[in-house]
């Protein structure tokens, strides 16, 4: 039994997530339909640039390769490690999602949808392994943009009320 108390207490620090970077413009750009959460392959001179935060979204998209039927994600900068002189990595080079088949299979069949594209939302480790959430995602027009600012901004303007005559009484 004391087996299970020292495991269960050392479990909640294993699933602590560390936050390397966070796409914000995500939701203002795209509407979200799923989520995934998938493993990158990653040579070492990565791993540490990651860990210095080296790292930078620019055009970063998740695509299938037609001729392997993987999916791979491109225009993610990882800068150079530095002290990897010879055996260092190229910044802007392709990188292997990890998933399970099942989740690969479903994630291929709703892109053959028009209009939908794979877009990184959060990059973070875990259990000490680099994990990159990617999301599916239609791109919003400029309408649907104002109408979510209008929202926004209305339920701003209603909390504020609703906080001024609360201080009121």
């Amino acid at each position: 039994m004391a087996k299970q108390g020292a495991k269960g207490s050392g479990d909640a620090k294993k699933d602590e997530v560390q936050l390397i970077l966070k796409n914000r413009k995500l939701r203002h750009d795209y509407a979200v339909i799923d989520t995934y959460e998938a493993g990158m392959v990653l040579a070492g001179s990565e791993v540490k640039s990651l860990r210095n935060g080296d790292v930078q979204w620019a055009d970063a998209h998740a695509r299938f390769d037609d001729r392997d039927g993987l999916l791979w994600l491109y225009g993610l900068h990882i800068g150079e490690y530095r002290q990897a002189n010879t055996f260092g990595h190229k910044p802007l080079q392709p990188r292997r999602l990890l998933l399970n088949r099942a989740e690969l299979e479903k994630l291929r069949g709703k892109m053959t949808t028009k209009g939908l594209t794979l877009v990184p939302d959060q990059l973070h480790f875990r259990r000490g392994w680099a994990k990159l959430v990617i999301c599916l995602a239609s791109g919003k027009d400029k309408g649907d943009r104002r109408r979510d600012l209008m929202t926004r901004e209305a339920k701003r303007d209603v909390e504020r009320e609703v906080a001024r005559r609360a201080k009121q009484r």
